[in-house]
């Protein structure tokens, strides 16, 4: 029988608060590390969109191994021994703040840095990560033997845990990024730590006091019996899916759909806010609600996000992907917090949750760039999340099953038939009647919604069928994965001067365009794109054409090779390039033949351009050119102010810095000409349009700075382009390499 004193601490509030708070800071600075610790180190890596999902592996590993810890001490130590545990591996962690990159950080440039990345991330913040990681099991175990009344159930708190990592993430890029700089958030969550700390200490000391109360008599829903190895295994399952599918569609919107920069945040969010909601009192409504929606909104997601995508806005094509992502991870995770257990099994139910994650995010970045050549694990967990839906165990072996063959098999047939009756030469004149057919199966789905092993087959049938169609459709040449992305080269056909027809290759990095060359052998060494003799790059080298006879010229970013055709006999040029399958693709003549027959005395570094400069002797470059930033995920580390500062180290006193800023949701002008004013540079600017409609020759932005504004004014007073002086702006912070923030130069 328990006494009074008893009786009044079990319904003390300020319990559920201390708890709740220690839950929230916590996560809160989970989530503030990690895209400040990513910013970090984006410099080193060319700011690939690759870093992140690598970040998020360390962290998902780390975060295992830190449930695996508060498992371990839970369930093996008693309750003084597991506070002097921790306390001991708290102060140990006071050894690595401030937190800071290790000494002579450099990434490999010959092979994949991606388990460099995970070493630099254990030795820099893996310790204070760790302690972090442990707090949402730990403290919720520690709360259910405090003896509050609500402690038979403390599933509730990791409703603030997830409220406090989805308030971090969107406070970081909308209010922390744009007004703190990196040193000042590096001490800041050195603060927060502290805090943290103290209020661990605070938790440790009601638990200290603390005798283990025995298990209220009243009868909980929660599952309370012994765990099966099947129940342990759907747990992973559940756990898993959504892990493997938020970064599958992170990295499939950035290269099928559209790389807006900070596009990563939304479906994080809609994960956490799936956590928030299933481990909440809504869930016993909600659950059935999502189950009911998701064969709904299925329908036109297949129909046209896969079978017809180019009907929609890509906006609208994003917005489908974002629901059906929605109601798959709250289906899994509802599902997952319907059969939480008793709290004698919560660290376990934890451990489980975080080893699936881990492993969800190392297939990711470890397993699928290897096996696959594009983004496939998105559609293969698409497929899986459908067969994790309510009914799958009583629906194996119902004699609905027989559903299976006669739909599926009729399916199948019709497919393999269009794909006899339709050879790929005759393909394009079949669309419309298999998009028509395609999509009254797709119609089908929805019969099959209580059946998720027919729903699932039937909707992995559709989707992979219509990926392999475009894939005939865009004639592509060739398609390879790397760390930094999907590589590809396509084959369209122009219509030339006389009217004939006539073959080109593209280039392209995800959705971004990065070079063409038409394959005419008139034409063959003509620059095309942003790179044409009739737009600012073909004015700057004609109007200097007399006295660039001997120049050196540095080129930052390679693409297809297309400006090393403005290199003449005596010049030297070094070209700089981060990924080596670029090089490896602009150098194969079976696509494109640049680099063989323009590229006289071409010099190739591979690597970071920025760490690769700096090795290079000052005053070397007479032509210094930055074309690293058309794709949406820019390396902000190569516009800042000491950036700028290093290239004209570089460059001789009278040399020219050319930018190629053309961007889809970026105004990047307003960070060049917040540097020219800061730095007192000359500059001017050119958004280029075509006059006239010639094939291949399209709209692009340049800017040129040099030290004096002599050195620019043969150019501006030329009429070969329009070459205006950089207008001033006055609502841009300077960038540097503490401070960078691309919200505020969104167009």
């Amino acid at each position: 029988m328990r006494n009074h004193s008893e009786t009044k601490t079990d319904r003390n509030l300020s319990l559920i608060f201390l708890f709740a708070a220690t839950l929230f800071i916590s996560a809160s600075l989970m989530f503030v590390l990690q895209p400040m610790f990513g910013k970090i180190l984006l410099p080193l890596l060319g700011g690939s969109p690759a870093v992140w999902n690598t970040c998020m592996v360390f962290y998902q590993s780390i975060l295992f191994l830190g449930y695996l810890y508060a498992h371990y001490i839970s369930t093996r130590q008693n309750q003084q021994r597991q506070i002097l545990i921790h306390a001991g591996l708290m102060l140990a962690s006071f050894l690595a703040l401030p937190l800071a990159l290790p000494e002579s950080t450099i990434p490999p440039t010959d092979s994949d840095p991606t388990f460099w990345l995970f070493w630099t991330l254990l030795l820099a913040i893996g310790l204070p990560f760790f302690v972090v990681s442990t707090t949402a099991p730990l403290i919720q175990k520690w709360f259910a033997n405090v003896g509050h009344h609500t402690s038979h159930d403390p599933y509730y708190l990791y409703a603030a845990s997830n409220t406090g990592s989805l308030i971090a993430l969107l406070s970081y890029p909308f209010i922390l990024e744009p007004n703190i700089g990196l040193a000042d958030q590096k001490t800041y969550w050195s603060i927060g730590y502290l805090l943290l700390c103290i209020l661990i200490a605070g938790c440790a000391s009601i638990l200290w006091k603390t005798r283990t109360q025995a298990e209220s008599p009243q009868e909980s829903l929660i599952n309370t019996g012994d765990l099966n190895p099947y129940t342990q295994l759907h747990w992973l399952a559940l756990a898993f899916v959504p892990s493997s599918l938020l970064l599958g569609l992170t990295n499939f919107i950035s290269t099928d759909i559209a790389s807006v920069p900070l596009l990563w945040i939304i479906p994080l969010t809609l994960y956490l806010l799936s956590f928030i909601i299933v481990f909440s009192k809504w869930n016993p409504v909600t659950h059935p609600l999502m189950v009911r929606l998701q064969p709904v909104v299925l329908l036109p997601f297949i129909a046209y996000s896969f079978i017809n995508p180019a009907v929609l806005p890509y906006w609208m094509d994003l917005m489908l992907h974002l629901l059906a992502f929605f109601l798959a991870v709250m289906v899994c995770h509802g599902e997952l917090a319907k059969s939480r257990p008793h709290t004698r099994h919560l660290t376990t139910f934890y451990l489980i949750m975080s080893f699936a994650g881990m492993l969800g995010g190392m297939f990711n970045t470890f397993v699928a760039p290897f096996i696959f050549n594009a983004v496939y694990e998105y559609p293969i967990m698409i497929v899986a999340a459908l067969l994790l839906r309510p009914g799958l165990k009583s629906s194996i072996g119902d004699h609905k099953m027989a559903w299976v063959s006669q739909l599926i098999l009729p399916a199948a047939l019709i497919i393999i038939g269009l794909i006899v009756y339709a050879s790929s030469d005759d393909l394009p004149q079949y669309l419309d009647t298999i998009g028509v057919g395609l999509i009254l199966i797709t119609g089908l789905t929805y019969a099959f919604r209580r059946q998720p092993i027919t729903l699932a087959l039937l909707t992995g049938i559709l989707i992979f069928f219509t990926q392999g169609l475009h894939g005939l459709l865009s004639n592509t040449l060739y398609q390879e994965r790397s760390f930094f992305g999907v590589l590809s080269v396509r084959e369209s056909v122009l219509t030339d001067e006389q009217n004939r027809p006539e073959k080109y290759h593209e280039l392209f990095h995800g959705t971004t365009k990065h070079g063409a060359q038409r394959l005419a052998a008139a034409h063959v060494q003509t620059p095309l794109t942003y790179y044409s003799r009739p737009g600012p790059m073909g004015q700057l080298f004609k109007e200097y054409d007399n006295g660039n006879q001997n120049w050196q010229v540095g080129v930052v970013g390679l693409g297809a090779g297309a400006l090393t055709c403005y290199a003449k006999q005596q010049q030297e040029w070094t070209l700089y390039e981060i990924d080596p399958l670029v090089v490896e693709v602009a150098s194969n003549p079976a696509y494109f033949s640049y680099l063989k027959q323009c590229s006289h005395n071409a010099i190739m570094r591979i690597g970071d351009a920025r760490l690769s400069l700096e090795k290079e002797p000052d005053k070397k470059f007479d032509l210094l050119v930055m074309d690293a930033f058309s794709s949406d995920s820019v390396p902000t580390h190569l516009l800042t102010q000491e950036a700028i500062e290093l290239y004209f180290k570089k460059l001789k006193p009278d040399g020219i810095l050319a930018f190629h800023i053309t961007n889809r949701h970026l105004a990047l002008k307003k960070v060049l000409s917040d540097h020219a004013k800061q730095l007192h540079l000359a500059a001017l600017i050119q958004e280029f349009k075509p006059q006239q409609e010639v094939p291949l020759v399209v709209a692009t932005d340049w800017v040129v700075m040099a030290n004096h504004a002599e050195t620019l004014e043969p150019l501006r007073l030329s009429h070969l382009g329009n070459w205006q002086k950089l207008p001033l702006y006055f609502d841009v912070k300077p960038w540097t390499d503490d401070f960078t923030n691309i919200v505020s130069i969104w167009k």
